[in-house]
């Protein structure tokens, strides 16, 4: 029976795996597919290259992380015992707490263990386990990178460069006989910090103060300070190698003497097992979806209500993009929300595609054509729309009002606020409380504890407890989640749990019948108000915000009749009968007096004036209200004088005479080069067609299984091609390894022809019309007019070369 040969380098590991194991290595680390390797060797050396193994760290859980480290200061190659120990510890300080880590450590260093072999971060058989090289010298210790674990160099690395002389006096403080050479010296030193009898032994003839000397350096770090002339605990300790020198005034607990006072962990909190998400409250999972549903109209209505407000032309693009902070603040005033939650909206209709920049000269921003067919839509897939927007976009609204790395400040709208890993986060978060029962809210807490499990931070970031983009995202996450109605007191709906797994149409379909059906009547006061009880139908709504101005939001909207709103309405082209039906239509209490006096009383009064461009001109049949208009001195700005009993001429443009006189109490109306008025309708502004913004991706896509497939057997196939074992030539000498083939035109011919008419395969040597040179394997089908078409085993498809661009070739071994 046959003994198989563990593999001596990681190409050699690959080569050995099957086509699912090697599909799963690209598809969890997409980045060596860009481009695809030429062959296994290739895939090998990209895989250990220093960006894609940072990278490749970075996506591991924190065990995984852990087992790497422990992996990266035991020997190279490392005994699945020597790693599972070094998680464990050598069971010197067993109590029912450590027996049920070790349990735990042991029950999931194989999954672990597994997840670093199939990214190929390790690779070797249980005997023989190694770190790839460039994830070692990442993870190893150093006095420039200290290691995760905390340890320090090995006893060895520490005394390279000591004089031997030092060396015996080490030994001698220590208790060891004396050797002849630096070798056994350190061999000596270093049995006996890994003897723990002995160890124990030394220990216990310190002093105190050197015990908690080495107390403070055991969990790391492992570097100290040491004057010329040490105190009495650092000279015993020095004296016998338990702090060796770094330089002059720095010294390093060795690795093995920390490994004996960890009780051989590597680890102080090996961290086998996930944080659990507990939950704060459990509520009825119908109230919820209520609750959820109740914000998700609300948002809904919120966007409509932004789209409106930026109906004509919204506010101006800042010269380095975005939008200024004044104008946000007046956005928030406007939907009646503090300016982060302003900012929220904001980027989320922009996201969505309903908002985008008109591109004009005076750069604005305005509502695009894709916010009128949105509008159209039924309030459920309204919302849809809106969550499958947030759940995919990178724009981060969190980050506005903060800096950039330069100092500047971040501004809604504006550049730099995509995060790539905002997506990933927010479904990761969703998922973690798709998890939980039915109506249990998380602690939020614990949720970012298991994200940082998931996804631990490394290096300055991990010690200093800063804290990190994901965990920002994955609270403002939760937040935005609140506000969108993803979740309903602080649950996750079931309306979004179907989006999440059965799509967009289920989810619109369990929202409609929880939102408030649309209303078509109001209720109309005394008081010149209008009471909406409930959301009202788009049309009516629509008319009632321009003939009134909303001033109360809530669960009934109170509208208010004022001067100005009734002549917005009469701007808008209606006249006053068209008024009085419309209220007489939608009210159901009868239409108040003081109402219909005031719509009578505005009409009367519009458009008795007329503005025109001169620049601009006031003409009106009645010469005393021209006369008292340039009597009045809040007149005096606008510049008018009269140049017929019936007209004024102004230096205004006609936008600003307007203004200025209703300002003044009159009500003018604007007409047109042909003396007709002018019919002034909101929200005629907008875009030209603009796309939403698209994500920017978090490193190179995941690949679908059609390009894994054709990557994995492009790869074999450039494999095979590089390995196969060639015939060697019956004259001359053998070809280099890696060298093409040379052969003379007409011994190519022949050998090309002869494969063809026994299809036989042939190795050739290839340079295209670049000059780039490649070996392939070929299967001739046909040869004619200097060209050979043949199946290429390389590329796994049929191709034709030109036979002038064949260096030679040559027949494969048997």
């Amino acid at each position: 029976m046959g003994t198989t040969t563990p593999p001596r380098t990681l190409a050699e590991a690959l080569r050995a795996r099957d086509d699912e194991s090697l599909a799963g290595l690209l598809r969890a680390r997409p980045d060596l597919l860009s481009p695809v390797p030429g062959d296994i060797t290739q895939l090998a050396t990209r895989a250990g290259t220093r960006a894609s193994v940072v990278r490749a760290l970075e996506r591991l859980d924190r065990f995984a992380l852990q087992a790497a480290e422990a992996l990266a200061v035991a020997p190279d190659p490392a005994p699945y015992e020597t790693l599972l120990g070094l998680l464990t510890g050598d069971g010197q300080d067993d109590g029912e707490q450590r027996d049920d880590e070790g349990a735990a450590i042991t029950e999931a260093l194989p999954g672990a263990l597994g997840t670093l072999r199939e990214q190929a971060l390790v690779w070797g058989d249980d005997d023989r386990l190694r770190l790839v090289r460039t994830a070692r010298e990442l993870l190893s210790p150093s006095p420039q990178h200290p290691s995760p674990t905390g340890l320090g160099p090995t006893v060895a690395e520490a005394t390279a460069g000591m004089s031997p002389g030092r060396l015996q006096e080490i030994l001698a403080a220590a208790g060891l006989p004396a050797t002849h050479d630096p070798v056994s010296a350190v061999a000596a030193l270093t049995g006996l910090f890994t003897d723990r009898a002995r160890m124990g032994e030394l220990l216990d003839t310190a002093p105190m103060e050197a015990l908690a000397v080495l107390d403070r350096l055991v969990w790391g770090p492992p570097y100290g300070e040491v004057t010329p002339n040490p105190a009495p605990p650092v000279k015993w300790l020095r004296d016998r190698g338990l702090l060796l020198p770094v330089s002059t005034r720095t010294v390093v607990l060795p690795r093995e003497a920390a490994l004996h006072l960890r009780a051989g962990r590597a680890h102080r909190t090996p961290e086998p097992r996930p944080p659990v998400v507990t939950a704060v409250a459990e509520r009825d999972p119908q109230a919820v979806d209520s609750a959820a549903a109740g914000q998700a109209f609300l948002a809904v209505s919120t966007v409509e209500e932004l789209l409106k407000h930026w109906n004509g032309g919204g506010p101006a693009v800042l010269r380095a993009g975005g939008l200024s902070v004044r104008e946000l603040r007046k956005t928030a005033t406007a939907l009646d929300v503090q300016e982060p939650v302003a900012a929220f909206w904001v980027e989320l209709a922009y996201a969505a595609g309903l908002l985008a920049s008109d591109g004009e000269a005076d750069e604005r921003y305005a509502p695009t054509p894709a916010s009128d067919e949105w509008l159209e839509l039924p309030a459920q897939e309204r919302w849809v729309s809106l969550a499958t927007a947030w759940l995919t976009a990178t724009r981060t609204s969190g980050l506005v009002g903060g800096q950039d790395a330069k100092g500047r400040a971040l501004s809604a709208l504006g550049p730099d606020l995509d995060r790539s890993a905002a997506p990933e986060v927010r479904h990761r978060v969703l998922a973690l409380l798709d998890a939980l029962p039915a109506g249990t809210a998380p602690d939020p807490e614990s949720v970012l504890a298991r994200l940082r499990w998931e996804r631990p931070l490394r290096g300055a970031a991990a010690t200093e407890g800063t804290t990190d983009l994901r965990s920002r995202i994955a609270l403002w996450t939760l937040n935005e989640s609140e506000l969108l109605g993803i979740t309903g007191r602080g649950a996750l709906a079931g309306q979004t749990r179907a989006l999440l797994t059965e799509g967009p149409a289920k989810a619109a379909g369990m929202l409609a019948p929880l939102l408030p059906e649309p209303l078509d009547h109001v209720l109309l006061q005394a008081d010149l108000t209008a009471v909406a009880p409930g959301p009202l139908e788009r049309p009516l709504a629509d008319m009632l915000g321009t003939l009134a101005d909303v001033e109360s939001k809530g669960g009934a909207t109170v509208y208010r009749f004022t001067p100005g709103s009734v002549r917005r309405a009469l701007d808008a082209g209606q006249t006053a009968a068209d008024l009085h039906a419309f209220l007489a239509t939608h009210s159901r209490t009868p239409v108040p007096q003081p109402l219909s006096y005031l719509i009578d009383d505005v009409a009367r009064r519009h458009g008795h004036l007329r503005i025109g461009a001169a620049s601009s001109y006031v003409r009106c049949d009645d010469e005393a209200v021209l006369g008292e208009i340039l009597a009045d001195k809040r007149s005096a700005a606008l510049r008018l004088r009269r140049i017929a009993p019936t007209v004024l001429a102004a230096r205004a443009d006609p936008a600003s005479l307007l203004d200025g006189l209703r300002e003044m109490g009159y009500a003018p109306a604007a007409e047109s080069a042909d003396g007709d008025v002018l019919i002034t309708r909101a929200g005629a502004h907008r875009t030209p067609p603009r796309s939403a913004p698209a994500p920017v991706p978090e490193g190179p896509p995941v690949p679908d299984t059609t390009l894994l497939g054709a990557a994995v057997r492009a790869i074999r196939a450039g494999d095979n091609a590089a390995t196969v074992v060639k015939a060697q030539p019956d004259t001359g000498p053998a070809a280099p390894p890696g060298a093409l083939p040379r052969t003379t035109p007409a011994e190519t011919l022949v050998t090309v022809q002869a494969a063809a008419m026994t299809g036989s395969a042939v190795w050739i040597g290839y340079v295209n019309a670049e000059g780039a040179a490649s070996q392939r394997v070929i299967a001739p089908v046909r040869v004619e007019g200097g060209y050979v078409t043949a199946y290429d085993h390389t590329a796994d498809e049929i191709r034709t070369y030109p036979l002038h661009r064949i260096t030679g070739v040559a027949e494969l071994a048997e």
